[in-house]
C-alpha cells in the first residue's frame, strides 16, 4: 500500500481498491460486527438519507417562498441546509452500500470524491453554523452596527466563503500533497490517509474547520447569555425603581396636551414597546434554535471522533457504527429542530405542503399580528 501510495496514480490507486474491497472485509472494522446490526445499519442510514433531503429540501423551499421568515439567519440556514442535502445525497447512498457490503466496492474515483464531499460538507455545515451564531451576537450585543454588516453583498460573501474555504482547504489532499483521499483497509471506507512523505491534513482541518469554529460559537453565546443577563439586570431594576413614575407621566402631558392626546399617546407607546417585544423574543427564539442546532451537531460529531482516537484499533466496532449513525443523523435533524422551536418556520411548512400562501387570508384584520411569530402566515 505504500509503494501505491508514493507512486499516487490513479489507475494504481484504483486496483488497489478493487483488490482490498474483494478481500478487506475481514479486517475492516465493519467487518467485525454481526450481519443482522450492519443490515439494520445500512437500513437506518437510508432512512436518515430520505429524511435529510426530504426535511433539507422542504427548508429551502419553505425559507424561498415565505418572505415572514427571510431574513439574515435564513440566509445561513439555507446554506446549512444545502450542505446538509449535498451530504444525503453524495455520502450516505455510499455509506449504506458500505454498511451491506462491509467494505468500499465503488472504485478508486468515487473513493477520492465521497470523502472530499463528506469533509467539506462538514466543513459548511460548521462554518455556516458559526456565521449565523455571529450574527446572534451582533444582532443582541453591538445591534448599532449590524445594519452596516450585514448588507447583501457581505451576506453573500459571508456564504461564499464558508463554501470556498471548506472545499479550497482539502485541494492540497485532492492533488496528493498534504495526505491523499483513499482506502483505509482498518476501517474498510475511504478517508484521509498519509502521503508518501507521511504527512496528513486531518490534524490541520480537524483544528481549523472544527475546533476554531467551536471556540467562536462558545465564546459568542458566553457573551450572548452575558449580554442578555445584564439587560434583564436593568430591566428588573428599573421596574422596580420607576414603579411610581408612571402617574407622573400622565400628568407631565400638561394642561394643553388635552385628552385626546393623552388617550392615544399612551396606546401608540404601548403598541409600539408590543412590537418591539414581539420582534425581540423571535430574535431570541432563532438564537436559541441556533444554540439547539450547534449542540446537535456536537453530539452528532463528537462521539465518532472520540471513538476514533480512544479505539484506533477497532477494539469495539460497535461503538464505531453507533457513531457513524450519530454522524449520519446530523443531515437530517436540522429541519426536526426547525419545526420543534420555531413557530415561524412550523407556518412556513405548513404554507409549502399545503401549496398556497396565506398573506391574502390575513387580511387587514390581522395587520396587528403581523410581527408576532406565533401568528400564522408567510
Amino acid at each position: 500500500m505504500d509503494s501505491m501510495l508514493e507512486d499516487g496514480a490513479a489507475g494504481l490507486a484504483l486496483a488497489a481498491v478493487s483488490s482490498v474491497s474483494a478481500g478487506a472485509a475481514d479486517d475492516s472494522e465493519l467487518s467485525r460486527f454481526s450481519r443482522p446490526m450492519l443490515t439494520m445499519a445500512a437500513v437506518l442510514t437510508i432512512l436518515v438519507m430520505i429524511l435529510g433531503v426530504a426535511g433539507n429540501l422542504l427548508t429551502i423551499v419553505a425559507l424561498l417562498r415565505c418572505p415572514r421568515v427571510r431574513n439574515v439567519a435564513a440566509a445561513f440556514i439555507i446554506s446549512l441546509c444545502v450542505a446538509d442535502l449535498l451530504f444525503c445525497v453524495t455520502v450516505l447512498p455510499f455509506s449504506a452500500s458500505r454498511f451491506v457490503h462491509g467494505t468500499w466496492t465503488h472504485g478508486g474515483a468515487l473513493c477520492t470524491v465521497v470523502p472530499f464531499m463528506r469533509y467539506g460538507n462538514v466543513g459548511v455545515s460548521l462554518l455556516s453554523i458559526a456565521m449565523i451564531t455571529i450574527n446572534r451576537y451582533i444582532m443582541i450585543a453591538h445591534y448599532g452596527m449590524y445594519g452596516r454588516v450585514y448588507r447583501t453583498g457581505w451576506i453573500a460573501a459571508m456564504i461564499v466563503f464558508c463554501w470556498i474555504f471548506s472545499y479550497g482547504f482539502q485541494l492540497p489532499t485532492l492533488i496528493g500533497v498534504w495526505g491523499v483521499f483513499g482506502f483505509d483497509p482498518q476501517l474498510g471506507t475511504c478517508s484521509i490517509r498519509p502521503d508518501a512523505s507521511g504527512r496528513s491534513s486531518k490534524a490541520a482541518l480537524f483544528i481549523t474547520a472544527f475546533i476554531v469554529p467551536c471556540v467562536i460559537i462558545i465564546a459568542c453565546y458566553a457573551r450572548i447569555f452575558w449580554v442578555v443577563h445584564q439587560s434583564e439586570k436593568r430591566m428588573r431594576s428599573h421596574a422596580v425603581g420607576g414603579g411610581g413614575a408612571r402617574p407622573g407621566l400622565g400628568a407631565g402631558g400638561g394642561a394643553g396636551s388635552g385628552a385626546v392626546s393623552q388617550r392615544f399617546k399612551p396606546d401608540q407607546r404601548h403598541a409600539r414597546e408590543g412590537r418591539e417585544m414581539r420582534a425581540k423574543r423571535n430574535e431570541w427564539r432563532i438564537t436559541k434554535m441556533v444554540l439547539a442546532i450547534f449542540l446537535s451537531f456536537l453530539c452528532c460529531y463528537l462521539p465518532i471522533t472520540i471513538v476514533k482516537v480512544t479505539d484506533s484499533d477497532v477494539r469495539y466496532p460497535g461503538l464505531h457504527v453507533a457513531g457513524y449513525l450519530l454522524l449520519y443523523l446530523s443531515a437530517c435533524i436540522n429541519p426536526i429542530i426547525y419545526v420543534i422551536m420555531n413557530a415561524q418556520y412550523r407556518q412556513a411548512y405548513r404554507s409549502v405542503l399545503t401549496c398556497h400562501r396565506q398573506r391574502g387570508r390575513m387580511g387587514a384584520s390581522t395587520a396587528g399580528h403581523s410581527d408576532d411569530p406565533e401568528w400564522g402566515g408567510c
